[in-house]
């Protein structure tokens, strides 16, 4: 039996950065047509790792071990492919460089139509419909999936026998989530080589056939995808499995019913001249949980944000406790701003990286209920530790939390205003199931402890949509869809909720493309 020879290969890695082991004793093979999965949370050493196989290390690092790709280059897909692409020129100028440059031993007159054969077949193979039409396109007028695909498409079309993808889901529903399942699955059956890092583990199931576990930059547990499902030997491995939740029936319709906190009457948003939102009707009632999903660009965050006062091209009404809201936050009273609040999905870019995190927490008590600075620090501290940060860690700048560190921190921030009206906008997108479980446990904590505030829970994720009492459908910046979580999960009525239910369903069982 011919052995199958590795396309990239790492032995015993280790990466230190000020004397601190960052990546400890790493090895994996990169097999041609297979997917290797490195899983683990935040800081466990999967992007540096995966970066290795690139040639490439955090500054000022001692690099030891041996990292080889016998048949050359290592394409690498980023979690933000737009960062990677020239916004000034078109896909097909992009590609073009490229192509010329593999073409030039032919005869002049074959160059031009050899190249396009070859850009065409290359978008063809990362699973891009119409490659034609995309070349005449600049990346800002593509989606961020096909900006991932045509990042894919240029290591291709380089000739790269492994791809390395950096959280291809991260922040993505479940219908695009499996199609980019579909896309690494056609490239790997090419014979490619995928390194996939990632926090999803639905996926890392569906996809990967071999599973590495990191944890404090050391494999802690590495085998078959389906063994370490069915069997995990590790503590961290069994840790991080049971922070994967899969959705149930939905939380239990509230007992009675609750008056309005917010009702929204005929909103219809836009950006510039485009309507991208349309919500009819839609009440959040009294210690609710409202969960509002859809697919990326559907409106969801749209709709959060002109309930919030941040997104003021709008028409319609937005009422709190019958009265309306102004459209803009700069129109609203301090009592106003104070009852509704917005918690952001990037976390770090919503904090001041030069003040330390307890005094931002404590600014808002200041700001919105003008307490004193005495008052205002103490009760930050406080809050900070009932959602798990010690004062260490509250006196830390954000740059030195980690990202479910600085969510809590954002969420006692906005909890400081003491309001009635608490939006998350994808708090839980981009962390480990660990992490992800305990943010969720402590919104289900707070909605319990504070029968005075009502949580509207923008999420891509039916797991995370499954804590609501009720759940709200956006499609294409419609409002397809919404009643009592239980009922819009187990029957569902709109053809996309039940695309949206059936396709979640097959990944959470790792049903393999």
């Amino acid at each position: 039996m011919t052995a199958v020879t590795e396309v990239a290969e790492i032995k015993d890695l280790r990466v230190e950065i000020e004397s601190r082991a960052i990546v400890d004793g790493v090895s994996l093979r990169v097999l041609p047509g297979k997917v290797t999965a490195l899983v683990g949370a935040s800081g466990s050493g999967k992007t540096t790792t995966g970066l290795a196989l690139l040639g490439e290390y955090p500054a000022g690092a001692r690099v030891s071990g041996d990292v080889r790709a016998p048949d050359g280059l290592v394409g690498y897909v980023p979690q933000h492919p737009a960062s990677v692409l020239n916004p000034a020129r078109r896909i097909g100028a992009l590609l073009g460089d490229i192509a010329r440059y593999q073409v030039r031993g032919l005869p002049r007159a074959r160059r031009r139509e050899a190249a396009r054969e070859r850009i065409l077949r290359a978008l063809s193979l990362a699973q891009l419909p119409d490659p034609a039409a995309m070349l005449r396109r600049y990346p800002h007028q593509l989606s961020g999936g096909q900006q991932q695909r045509v990042v894919l498409a240029q290591a291709l079309l380089l000739g790269a026998r492994a791809v390395v993808a950096d959280e291809p889901t991260t922040g993505q529903d479940v219908l695009t989530k499996r199609r980019i399942v579909d896309q690494l699955a056609a490239v790997a059956r090419q014979g490619i080589g995928i390194v996939l890092l990632s926090h999803d583990l639905e996926v890392v199931r569906t996809l990967a056939d071999e599973v590495l576990v990191m944890r404090g930059g050391r494999v802690v547990e590495s085998g078959p995808a389906e063994r370490l499902w069915l069997a995990p030997r590790h503590p961290w491995t069994r840790e991080l499995l049971a922070g994967q939740t899969q959705f149930s029936a939905g939380a239990p319709a509230l007992q009675g019913r609750p008056r309005p906190v917010l009702h929204v009457r005929g909103l219809t948003a836009r950006h510039s001249r485009t309507t991208v939102l349309r919500a009819p009707e839609l009440t959040l009632r009294a210690g609710e949980c409202l969960a509002v999903v859809g697919r990326s660009g559907s409106g969801k965050t749209t709709l959060g944000r002109c309930l919030a006062g941040l997104h003021r091209d709008h028409d319609g009404e937005i009422l709190l406790d019958g009265a309306p809201l102004p459209r803009s936050l700069r129109d609203r009273t301090r009592d106003q701003l104070a009852a509704v609040q917005y918690v952001f999905q990037d976390a770090k870019a919503a904090f001041d990286e030069h003040r330390p995190v307890l005094d931002q927490v404590a600014r808002t008590a200041i700001r919105l209920r003008r307490t004193t600075q005495g008052e205002a620090m103490a009760e930050a501290a406080s809050t900070l530790t009932t959602l798990g940060l010690t004062d260490d860690l509250a006196r830390r700048s954000p740059h030195r939390l980690s990202g479910g560190e600085l969510q809590r921190a954002a969420l006692a921030r906005a909890l400081l205003a003491r309001p009635r009206v608490l939006i998350c906008d994808e708090i839980t997108s981009g962390l480990d199931s660990v992490t992800r479980r305990g943010i969720l446990d402590t919104l289900t904590g707070l909605l319990r402890d504070r029968h005075d505030l009502s949580l509207v829970l923008i999420t891509h994720d039916l797991d995370t949509a499954a804590l609501g009492d009720r759940i709200a459908v956006l499609d294409a910046g419609e409002l397809v869809e919404q009643g009592q979580a239980r009922e819009v999960l187990t029957s569902p009525r709109h053809p996309f909720t039940v695309s949206l239910v059936e396709t979640s369903v097959r990944l959470a069982a790792g049903t393999r493309p």
